[in-house]
Protein backbone atom coordinates (compact mmCIF):
# COMPACT_ATOMS: atom_id res chain seq x y z
CA UNK A 1 0.00 0.00 0.00
CA UNK A 2 3.08 2.31 0.30
CA UNK A 3 1.96 3.15 3.89
CA UNK A 4 4.71 2.42 6.67
CA UNK A 5 4.87 -0.89 8.07
CA UNK A 6 3.68 -0.78 11.62
CA UNK A 7 3.04 -4.21 12.96
CA UNK A 8 4.71 -7.52 12.05
CA UNK A 9 3.35 -11.19 12.94
CA UNK A 10 5.99 -13.56 12.71
CA UNK A 11 4.66 -17.34 12.04
CA UNK A 12 6.28 -20.47 12.68
CA UNK A 13 5.93 -23.39 14.96
CA UNK A 14 8.88 -25.38 16.69
CA UNK A 15 12.31 -23.79 16.18
CA UNK A 16 11.04 -21.73 13.57
CA UNK A 17 8.83 -19.39 16.48
CA UNK A 18 11.86 -19.84 19.23
CA UNK A 19 14.50 -18.55 17.02
CA UNK A 20 12.83 -15.61 16.12
CA UNK A 21 11.29 -15.01 19.62
CA UNK A 22 14.70 -15.20 21.38
CA UNK A 23 16.07 -12.37 19.11
CA UNK A 24 13.01 -10.35 19.91
CA UNK A 25 13.60 -11.09 23.65
CA UNK A 26 17.32 -10.41 23.55
CA UNK A 27 17.29 -7.16 21.56
CA UNK A 28 13.67 -5.39 23.22
CA UNK A 29 16.70 -4.23 26.27
CA UNK A 30 19.30 -3.32 24.28
CA UNK A 31 18.78 0.99 24.20
CA UNK A 32 19.15 1.24 20.23
CA UNK A 33 16.91 -1.30 19.02
CA UNK A 34 14.26 -0.21 21.83
CA UNK A 35 14.38 2.72 20.18
CA UNK A 36 14.21 1.37 16.89
CA UNK A 37 11.67 -0.59 17.28
CA UNK A 38 9.48 2.38 19.18
CA UNK A 39 5.86 2.51 17.43
CA UNK A 40 6.11 -0.78 16.04
CA UNK A 41 4.69 -4.16 16.93
CA UNK A 42 5.57 -7.57 17.06
CA UNK A 43 3.81 -10.40 17.63
CA UNK A 44 3.81 -14.36 17.05
CA UNK A 45 1.25 -16.60 15.95
CA UNK A 46 2.82 -20.25 16.93
CA UNK A 47 -0.55 -22.27 17.90
CA UNK A 48 -3.26 -23.66 15.05
CA UNK A 49 -5.85 -22.45 17.72
CA UNK A 50 -8.50 -20.23 15.67
CA UNK A 51 -8.61 -17.94 18.64
CA UNK A 52 -4.84 -17.26 18.59
CA UNK A 53 -5.17 -16.41 14.69
CA UNK A 54 -7.88 -14.04 15.60
CA UNK A 55 -5.75 -12.52 18.58
CA UNK A 56 -2.47 -11.84 16.68
CA UNK A 57 -4.71 -10.15 14.34
CA UNK A 58 -6.82 -7.92 16.60
CA UNK A 59 -6.61 -4.74 15.91
CA UNK A 60 -4.13 -4.36 13.11
CA UNK A 61 -4.47 -2.32 9.66
CA UNK A 62 -3.53 -4.74 6.94
CA UNK A 63 -2.61 -2.00 5.21
CA UNK A 64 0.51 -1.56 8.02
CA UNK A 65 1.18 -5.57 8.76
CA UNK A 66 3.96 -7.48 7.70
CA UNK A 67 3.85 -11.16 8.14
CA UNK A 68 6.96 -13.51 8.15
CA UNK A 69 6.31 -16.91 7.92
CA UNK A 70 9.45 -18.62 9.20
CA UNK A 71 9.70 -22.36 7.91
CA UNK A 72 12.48 -23.84 6.59
CA UNK A 73 10.79 -26.64 4.27
CA UNK A 74 7.69 -24.44 4.05
CA UNK A 75 5.75 -27.46 4.41
CA UNK A 76 4.91 -27.44 8.18
CA UNK A 77 1.30 -28.10 8.34
CA UNK A 78 0.81 -25.87 11.66
CA UNK A 79 2.80 -22.85 9.68
CA UNK A 80 0.99 -23.25 6.53
CA UNK A 81 -2.72 -23.38 8.06
CA UNK A 82 -1.43 -19.90 10.23
CA UNK A 83 -0.05 -18.32 6.68
CA UNK A 84 -3.05 -19.52 4.55
CA UNK A 85 -5.06 -18.07 7.19
CA UNK A 86 -3.13 -14.99 7.34
CA UNK A 87 -2.96 -14.57 3.35
CA UNK A 88 -7.02 -14.88 3.03
CA UNK A 89 -7.02 -11.94 5.92
CA UNK A 90 -4.46 -9.61 3.65
CA UNK A 91 -6.30 -10.43 0.33
CA UNK A 92 -9.98 -9.97 2.08
CA UNK A 93 -8.96 -6.88 3.93
CA UNK A 94 -6.93 -5.11 1.09
CA UNK A 95 -9.08 -6.97 -1.78
CA UNK A 96 -5.97 -8.21 -3.93
CA UNK A 97 -4.19 -11.37 -3.95
CA UNK A 98 -1.50 -8.85 -5.28
CA UNK A 99 -0.93 -7.65 -1.93
CA UNK A 100 0.58 -10.77 -0.69
CA UNK A 101 4.02 -10.23 -2.32
CA UNK A 102 4.19 -6.58 -0.71
CA UNK A 103 3.48 -7.70 3.27
CA UNK A 104 4.46 -10.93 3.10
CA UNK A 105 8.20 -12.37 4.00
CA UNK A 106 9.56 -15.39 4.59
CA UNK A 107 12.94 -17.12 5.66
CA UNK A 108 13.03 -20.60 4.38
CA UNK A 109 15.16 -23.34 2.14
CA UNK A 110 12.08 -23.76 0.20
CA UNK A 111 12.57 -21.04 -2.07
CA UNK A 112 9.56 -23.07 -5.14
CA UNK A 113 7.09 -23.38 -1.79
CA UNK A 114 7.39 -19.75 -1.04
CA UNK A 115 7.05 -18.20 -4.36
CA UNK A 116 4.10 -20.58 -5.31
CA UNK A 117 2.84 -18.68 -1.76
CA UNK A 118 2.95 -15.49 -3.73
CA UNK A 119 5.83 -13.84 -1.55
CA UNK A 120 8.42 -11.66 -3.77
CA UNK A 121 11.95 -13.25 -3.97
CA UNK A 122 13.26 -10.37 -3.06
CA UNK A 123 11.23 -11.12 0.57
CA UNK A 124 12.48 -14.61 1.13
CA UNK A 125 15.96 -15.09 3.35
CA UNK A 126 16.63 -18.06 2.22
CA UNK A 127 18.91 -20.53 3.86
CA UNK A 128 20.76 -24.04 3.02
CA UNK A 129 18.52 -27.32 3.76
CA UNK A 130 20.69 -28.73 5.96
Amino acid sequence: TGKKLTDVVVIGIGGSFLGPEFVHEALRTHPEAAQAAEGRRLRFLANVDPIDVNRALDRLKAETTLVVVVSKTFATAETMLNARSVKAWLIRELGTPACISKHFAACSSALDQTAAFGIAPENVFGFWDW
